[in-house]
């Protein structure tokens, strides 16, 4: 339809009346410049058309649309903000399909970049709580724009659990696009752990939990040391469980991973009572006793003060919970057989009961020579 810009206000208030009153359809010249006087408006669909096919010869060409096609078309041209002053000929069919075409584009790259920025900033958060900080949040954002299917960032690092040794890790994250939307997942990390230099790593693929908390950087470099990690996990049905996890090194999948071994909460062990069997200075301060607990369930070897009579001693623990122990280390990392550390209140408790029985009998001695001394006393005590 071609109108004269100029009169866009004036059509859009007659069309709208139209509509009002009825009339759905409207028919006019393609050829000509339309306005209210040579506009026609039908109830039916059925004359709009037969009204076209009468008026139609080879110098004109007569096309009827819906009313609200007419309407939705000047709407545009008015929303468009260009100027409707000017008395020109103006092709408002074409000028409202470019107008949407461009809205629904602009629309569409709102939402993918809004879609994009969340994806982002999910992404990031998953990072940030697996134990990767935002170390790659440039990277990520830069690998996300390149719109490939997959891609992958590599980070290395030294861990060495506040002890001197230093091993080297390096991980291999791994993001995949959906099939359905442009949305990107964060779905494993593959690590290796190198604790000499020039000699094959040791290596491991851990993947992450939709459902439940995933392993974080650390206890993964934590049950690849052999350590054991405490974890709040799902069962496929959606059910919450807590259980313990130690790595299997003598099984393994056909990828390549190690069997992660799992000790129910059911499996019966008591972390807290297995410490208690120790003399560990902090378990007698509440809040120590907390972060030494917190600390042994994600999987570290933890720094602890033994006391054996007034002395006090720096040594280190773990948990067990295969054995339903913790294991114990002396300051220089060599393992003391649980055995020996069990003996530790066993030896004080001893020490105290021989003190006890030496002042026992020693006060018996002296009570038996006092009645001996009476006794002779008595017989040297002349007869009146």
């Amino acid at each position: 339809m071609i109108i004269n810009l100029a009169d866009t206000e004036l059509m859009l208030s007659f069309a709208e009346e139209m509509a009002f009153n009825g009339q759905r359809f409207a028919a006019f010249n393609t050829d000509e410049v339309t306005d209210t006087y040579t506009i026609e408006f039908f109830r039916k669909s059925l004359d709009a058309q037969e009204y076209c096919l009468v008026m139609t010869n080879e110098a004109n060409y007569f096309q009827s649309v819906p009313v609200e096609a007419v309407i939705d078309d000047l709407k545009a041209v008015m929303e468009s903000g260009i100027d409707i002053s000017e008395n020109v000929a103006f092709d408002l069919t074409g000028f409202a399909k470019r107008f949407r075409d461009r809205k629904e584009l602009l629309e569409n790259n709102l939402n993918t970049n809004t879609m994009n920025q969340k994806n982002l900033e999910y992404l990031k958060d998953q990072l940030k709580y697996t134990g990767f900080g935002e170390t790659f949040d440039a990277e990520l954002k830069e690998n996300m724009m390149k719109g490939d299917k997959d891609f992958k960032i590599m980070h290395t690092g030294i861990m060495n659990n506040g002890l001197p040794n230093k091993d080297t890790l390096t991980v291999e994250l791994s993001f995949k696009k959906s099939e359905q939307t442009d949305m990107y997942f964060f779905n494993s990390y593959h690590v290796n752990l190198q604790k000499e230099e020039n000699k094959p790593g040791l290596e491991q693929t851990f993947y992450i939990n939709k459902d439940s908390a995933s392993i974080t950087m650390k206890e993964a470099y934590n049950l690849m040391e052999g350590r054991s990690v405490n974890k709040d996990l799902k069962t496929r049905e959606g059910e919450s469980y807590n259980s313990w996890l130690k790595i299997d090194f003598k099984q393994s999948d056909s990828q390549g991973n190690f069997k992660l071994n799992q000790y129910h909460q059911n499996y019966g062990y008591d972390l807290e009572a297995s410490l208690s069997k120790h003399s560990i200075k902090e378990l007698n301060t509440p809040r120590y006793k907390d972060d030494l607990l917190n600390s042994l369930k994600k999987g570290n070897l933890q720094s602890v003060t033994f006391v054996v009579g007034s002395a006090e001693s720096k040594m280190y623990v773990e948990a067990n919970p295969q054995f339903k122990t913790v294991n114990v280390y002396d300051e220089n990392l060599q393992r003391i057989n649980h055995r020996e550390s069990k003996e530790e209140k066993k030896a004080e408790s001893q020490k105290e009961t021989v003190s006890k029985d030496q002042k026992k009998n020693l006060d018996s001695e002296q009570g038996d020579s006092g009645s001996k001394d009476n006794k002779v006393k008595k017989r040297k005590t002349p007869t009146l």
